[in-house]
């Protein structure tokens, strides 16, 4: 038998939980933190995307992830499967993602919201064989850019920005079909396990090369070109944040900076506005830029830590 001061020991415990629990269930408390689902059904599922995501690299890089062991004869069965588990999956994150951004409440349809669902899987399925064809594009140039790579199957399997750009390239082609809260899920995925940071509503043309890439920040209204080069460390990011009538950030508007093609930007390097570096810049490392560099312009950090502008010339 338990001595008395063990069993009022339990009762205050209880008594304690019961207060901490009486506070947390108070409206007041949970009301901005309080997520109802609509209609029903579920928040997407992190662990059901990061499947897709899987299933994808399977598809785009076949033996490089998923089955090691897939051979050309079996190839259409296999990655005939993974694109229907991926249809299967994805329809059913977006139709949550459509519920989870529902401002209709009762009102909505959700069989309208559930054959949209499945019409834009289908047209994001449609665009595989671009996407692998612009991210071999990029492999390409991670592998051609760095002197400490071996091999292509090197870049595919080991680079964070390989995995980056895949989730990256991904998520863009899911957000300009419109697909709420999914795209950023997607990315952030990226971002949590190489430190780089890509809004999916960034435009990024091909031949994107970040190098070490831990730290790299590239806004949602980013516009990059083509064989762009970005070392650690970087930030392309939005200087200030006009506002509304009510005092609110204006969501939507360009603020990130545009770079032009064949620019490097080395590390540390921040650049924030919405300015434009010139195609074949060269941007030297922990330089802070808030203005617009002319085309073919070198710029360089001091010994007085002022920069140096050079047009016309290499670094």
């Amino acid at each position: 038998m338990k001595r008395i001061n063990d069993l009022n020991n339990d009762s205050l415990i209880e008594q304690q939980i019961n207060k901490i629990l009486d506070h947390l269930c108070e409206p007041k408390s949970y009301k901005s933190v309080y997520h109802r689902s609509n209609h029903a059904v579920p928040m997407p599922s992190i662990e059901d995307l990061q499947e897709v995501m899987e299933l994808i690299r399977s598809v785009l890089f076949p033996g490089y992830f998923g089955n090691s062991d897939v051979k050309p004869v079996t190839m259409k069965y296999y990655l005939g499967a993974a694109i229907n588990r991926i249809f299967i999956i994805l329809s059913e994150q977006i139709k949550r993602g459509f519920c989870f951004s529902c401002v209709e409440g009762d009102n909505a349809c959700c069989d309208e919201c559930e054959d949209r669902s499945r019409n834009i899987t289908q047209q994001f399925l449609n665009q595989l064989p671009h996407l692998r064809s612009i991210l071999s594009v990029d492999i390409n140039a991670a592998y051609q850019g760095d002197p400490a790579a071996n091999s292509v199957s090197e870049v595919i399997f080991c680079y964070p920005t390989i995995s980056a750009l895949i989730h990256y390239r991904i998520a863009h082609a899911l957000h300009k079909l419109d697909v709420p809260i999914i795209p950023r899920i997607i990315t952030e995925m990226a971002h949590s396990a190489t430190g780089i940071d890509i809004h999916p509503g960034a435009v990024i043309g091909e031949s994107l090369f970040i190098d070490h890439g831990t730290g790299v920040v590239i806004g949602e209204t980013c516009i990059i070109g083509c064989n762009v080069r970005i070392y650690q460390g970087v930030t392309l990011g939005a200087k200030s944040f006009p506002l509304d009538s009510d005092g609110q950030p204006i969501k939507g508007i360009p603020r990130h900076p545009i770079v032009e093609d064949d620019v490097i930007i080395y590390s540390g390097a921040t650049i924030l506005g919405r300015v434009t570096i010139g195609q074949g810049s060269v941007i030297g490392g922990n330089v802070w830029l808030t203005k617009d560099v002319p085309p073919g312009t070198r710029i360089l950090q001091s010994k007085a830590t002022e920069s140096i502008f050079e047009q016309g010339a290499g670094i």
